[in-house]
Formats: C-alpha cells, structure tokens, sequence
C-alpha cells in the first residue's frame, strides 16, 4: 500500500537521505524541479512545443498536429517563490522552462538574504540568467489581468506543506485574481491557463487538507509519496484537500522508500487480491446474519444481505421480525429468512456458532428494541458490522454501546452518524483552523477507534479507517477513482454488507473494512453514471474477475 505522510515525516525522511550522504539537498531540489517540468508536460504535452522552433511561437509553418494558436494563445510563465525550499523547488522550475524558450516571470515573496541554503543557490543560479522581481501582490495580479493576448501557466511555489497559518494578507490582492478556470472532464483545461502547484496549493494544511485561504490548481505535482491532505476533502467541515488539487501528481526524487512511524496508507488493490472462492464447503466460506427492520423498513438489510452473498459468503440468513416476513420472503431468493423477534430471538439464534459474522443497522430503527437487539448481538461475540441505526440509536450515551464492543466489531458510521457518537471529536474537526498542522479526519478517526476499542470505518470521498493501535488507512475516491454516483440512497447499506460478508469469510475487521471499501468504489466505477444502490452487488463479478486477471 502507498503510504501517505505529514508534513513532519516528510521533512524526516528528507533529513536521513541527507545525513546519509545518499543525496545532497541541491540534488533533491533540482531532481523536484525537473519533475514538476516533466509532469507539467505529461499533464498537457501540447505545451512541450510552446517556446520551441515551429511551435505555437516558432517562426516555422504549424505542424498539422500542434494545437490551434486560437487554443494556446502565446504562453507566459509566472512564478510565485516563497521565502522556504518551496520556492527553491520553483527556481528550478524557473530556470528549466526558460532554457525550453519560454517567457518566464518570476516573483519572490520575502528577503532573498533569509532563504535557506539550497533555495538561496537556485535564487543565484535564476538570477543569473533571469530577473527576480520583488513581491507586490498588486503588481502580480495586474501583470496576470493586464495581459489579454497570453495565455500564463502560474506555477505557485510560494509556501507548499510549510504553511501552518492563513495566507498573509499581502498575498490578497494576487489570490483575488488568480482563480482557475474550471477543468474538462478528462482533467485538462485546453483553452485557459493552466496553474500548477508544488508539493500543495498554498494555504493548505498539508496534514489535513484544510483551506487556510488556498488557490485551487488544476494540477499538483509532489514528491517521494502523497500526503495525507492530498486525500482529504470537504466532509464534515474539512476545507479543501483534493478539492483543490486538481489533478495529483507524484513524483520520485530518488530517495529510499521508507515506512514512517506512525504511518497512513492508502488502500490499493492488491489488499483485496484472492476474494474469489477456491473451493471447499459453504460453510467454509461462513455464515452471516442481518437483521432487518419491521414492515416497511426492510430494504437497506436486503440489500447489505446481498451485498454480503455477492461478496462470498457462504450462506446469507436476513433476520426478521413476525412483521416483515412476508415482505422480505417475496423479495429473496438464494438468501435464506428466519423469523426474529426481540432481543431473545437474536441470543437464540447466535447459539449457532456456524453464524459468525452479523450486521446490523440498516432499516432497523431507532426504538428501544433496537438497542436491545444490538446488545445481544455484542454479547454473543461474533464478528459485527454497526451500521446506521445501531451507531444512532446509542446518541444519548455512546459509553453504553462502546463498554460493549469488543475487536472483532466494525462501526461504519458517516459524518451525521459519527457526530452522534464521538460529538466532540465532530466538533474539532469541524473547526475552521487559525493555525496548523490542522485537525484531521484521520486524527478524528484514529481518536474515534481508540475510544470505541474497535475498527472505525468514517465514510465519505476520503474514507478513513482505523483500528485501536492507530493503524490507519485512507480509500479514496478521488482523482482518477472519483464515484460521485455513490451520493445515492442504500449505497451504504451495501458496504455493510460487503464488510460483513469478508469478516464471515475469516478476514479481519481491519481488512474486511479496507477491501469492502476498495470493492464498493470499484462497483461503482464498473457501472458508472445512473448507478442505484441495488447496482453494486452485481457489478463484484466482473470487478473479481478483472482484479484476477490484471493480478
């Protein structure tokens, strides 16, 4: 799995390759600079003959293959440097797109006397084949606004993952001007200018991808691994992250991979590899239980119950009250139903250890049977998905719920739902920061698993899960894994049951959670726009069978 890092652990890890003497500082900033130059072209590779003899302002004919001039327009380079190696990274970048024959312009926030070392040189080395111009962020934004004929590729290289505080209020003037045209679906914007941002767009707390007041880019460009704010995004209060992004490029500086203490990761596909049966008994594969709601509340367990059939658990059984029997029989067929009523009917029916793994939640409503189903559940020790009613249900006192779980339970609540339960932790992460590192959806989720004693699965674009020892991953769908179809009712409800179904196949909580949120967002990709919930479950055969293949 990719890890994701903070500020703090990339500065560290930067620091060891340095006192190893694998790589000098100077080598990290050129080889940063060259990236972003590479990436930038790879994003757009019409701008590589921007500068260059016959391209858009060569003197030669137009090859047939470049770009209209109606669509480039005649292309200027703005440069924003910041007082730190944020802005030595743009130096670099500088230098190398001038030696391309751009025109390039380049601004330095602060005392060039005050730059630490390595940024200090490339200041000299710019500066010895270009200008750098004082900062006046009035002046920037005239230079940007003043000029109608150009089109500018902005590359924002002022204060990258060191900014902890709001943008100074002499950037204000620039930042008003500066604001991205929207970009095309396929993450290009072919007919405007194009802004580019190193390691962060600045005034983003690279911790926790929240806005201190940050310019949006249409593409990021950072280096050795992604950080944890690259995937974070607006849920519950959490300014920015990837919404201001753009499109996220990483790029290696030839330094050691190395795992960071403390570390997140991003949940990939080869954590779900070997979903698919390979024989043996149903039974092999176990046996789970969901519960449903009364008369009229029984579709969000149905479809968790098919969720988890999809997925491969051997037997599915959908537990119903007296109420709801015929209602849930017309509507099933390879999953079984067994009439359940009350909290006895649960600790009867769990006396069958071959059941080992039981969800519960969706459509089971917030009454007082429902809190006493969910106890006996708990008391019998199974593997145990809390969903939906079952977190809600528990608001007034979560302390009753959390005395009861144990490690073998998995709470999959969304941003209302986990206010419910963890109201403080809400309320921190909820706060627009004055000063970072910023509290982060991963510092909430870790703080929510501590406090639960189990795996803590925080839904949303960015979902974050944590196990108890502070183990944490982030499954992100975002950038090129965007689902924006999931935003549909019972989606949910299916990814309990893709979690359930893996726990009753023996996986653990914490792996059961990653995959089954790995699948859900792959589900959804499969199908695509007009996806409905009952979509999901359907669409796993063809995802297993694609992961086995390119596996």
């Amino acid at each position: 799995m990719m890890e994701l890092l903070t500020a703090a652990q990339m500065r560290a890890i930067e620091h060891e390759a340095i006192e190893s003497g694998e790589v000098t500082g100077l080598d990290l900033m050129e080889r940063a600079g060259a990236g972003v130059v590479a990436a930038i072209f790879e994003e757009w590779p019409e701008l590589e003959r921007v500068g260059q003899e016959g391209g858009p302002e060569g003197g030669a004919a137009p090859d047939p293959a470049d770009p209209p001039r109606g669509i480039l327009g005649k292309m200027k380079v703005l440069v924003l440097c910041g007082p730190g190696n944020n802005g030595g990274d743009g130096f670099v970048v500088a230098r190398l797109l001038q030696a391309r024959g751009w025109q390039v312009d380049v601004f330095l926030y602060g005392n060039p006397i005050d730059l630490p070392p390595d940024a200090a040189e490339n200041y000299r080395r710019w500066a010895a084949v270009g200008e750098v111009r004082t900062w006046n962020d009035r002046e920037i934004r005239d230079l940007y606004e003043g000029d109608a004929t150009s089109r500018f590729l902005v590359v924002d290289a002022l204060f990258g993952t060191g900014l902890t505080r709001p943008m100074p209020d002499d950037t204000a003037e620039m930042w008003r001007g500066f604001m991205p045209s929207p970009i095309v679906s396929d993450g290009r914007d072919p007919g405007g200018d194009r802004f580019v941002a190193i390691d962060f767009p600045s005034g983003m707390c690279s911790d926790s991808g929240k806005d201190f007041g940050a310019l949006p880019a249409h593409l990021t460009v950072t280096f050795h691994a992604a950080k944890i704010g690259h995937y974070m995004s607006l849920d519950c209060g959490s300014y920015g992250g990837s919404d201001n992004c753009g499109r996220l490029r990483v790029v290696d500086i030839g330094m050691t991979k190395t795992a960071a203490k403390g570390r997140v990761t991003l949940v990939e596909a080869g954590g779900v590899l070997g979903q698919t049966k390979r024989g043996g008994h149903k039974y092999n594969h176990g046996h789970a239980l969901v519960l449903s709601g009364g008369h009229g509340k029984t579709g969000a367990a149905r479809l968790a119950a098919r969720g988890a059939l999809r997925i491969g658990a051997g037997l599915v059984t959908l537990g119903s009250p007296r109420s709801a029997m015929f209602e849930n029989a017309a509507q099933l067929t390879a999953i079984m139903l067994h009439q359940i009523d009350g909290a006895h009917g649960v600790s009867e029916l769990l006396e069958d250890k071959r059941l080992n793994a039981v969800c519960l939640g969706p459509g089971l409503g917030r009454g007082m049977d429902t809190q006493a189903v969910v106890i006996a559940a708990l008391k019998a020790q199974r593997a145990t998905v809390l969903d939906a009613d079952a977190l809600t249900r528990f608001e007034r006192n979560p302390q009753v719920l959390f005395d009861l779980l144990h490690e073998q339970c998995v709470l999959t609540p969304h941003g209302g739902e986990f206010a419910k339960l963890f109201p403080d932790l809400a309320a921190k992460l909820a706060q627009r920061p004055q000063t970072g590192p910023a509290y982060s959806k991963v510092d909430a989720t870790r703080e929510a698993a501590a406090r639960a004693g189990c795996v803590v699965l925080f839904k949303g674009a960015d979902t974050v899960i944590a196990d108890p020892t502070g183990r944490c991953s982030v499954n992100s769908a975002q950038y090129d894994r965007a689902a924006p179809w999931l935003a549909t009712a019972g989606a949910g409800d299916v990814l309990a049951g893709f979690i359930t179904g893996l726990l009753a196949r023996g996986m653990s909580p914490k792996a059961a959670a990653e995959a089954g949120a790995w699948l859900h967002v792959e589900c959804a990709r499969e199908f695509g726009p007009g996806l409905i919930s009952e979509d999901l479950p359907e669409q796993l055969p063809a995802v297993l069978r694609r992961l086995e293949r390119d596996g």
